[in-house]
């Protein structure tokens, strides 16, 4: 008789775990994007300091779009470039950015302006650099993720171009 007992038990406790597995499965399904513009726009940021920091430069060019274009003439492959002498030449990189403003247009498009400190360590003469920069940044959406479609940049305390 107890045996019984215990798999009528055992079996009700399954149920019960498959019901609520369902109904969270069912919620998730339902539901509207659980972050807004502002805060993905956060997040894209804070996984371009991480693939930085780690030299991930494949998924820093993943985050920018193949219609990339700035002021300064470069192209999505030009700024790839960039990041691979830079990757080639830094033994740490160490990221520390302050969002200053975002400001999403629509639904699908952003401005957003930061200010970054960066910091590494190389094999030079002195084998450490750091500069501070500010960035302005515009970004478009397409289809789930956002992608940078320009950038102007400059030194802290100089014009952006």
């Amino acid at each position: 008789m107890k045996g019984k007992a215990t798999r009528y038990c055992e079996w009700d406790m399954l149920r019960c775990w498959l019901l609520a597995g369902v109904v969270i499965m069912l919620l998730c399904a339902c539901g509207q994007p659980s972050t807004g513009p502002e805060e993905q726009l956060r997040d894209w940021v804070s996984r371009g300091v991480t693939a930085a920091e780690n030299g991930e430069r494949r998924v820093l060019v993943g985050m920018i779009s193949p219609a990339y274009a700035d002021a300064r003439g470069n192209d999505r492959d030009r700024i790839e470039n960039i990041f691979r002498a830079y990757f080639l030449r830094m033994n740490t990189i160490e990221l520390l950015t302050a969002i200053e403003e975002i400001n999403v247009i629509g639904d699908s498009a952003a401005e957003l302006s930061l200010t970054v400190g960066m910091a590494g360590t190389h094999d030079g003469t002195f084998g450490f650099s750091a500069d501070a920069y500010r960035f302005s940044l515009e970004l478009e959406k397409d289809d789930d993720d956002w992608a940078l479609i320009s950038a102007r940049w400059g030194e802290l305390g100089e014009e952006l171009r």
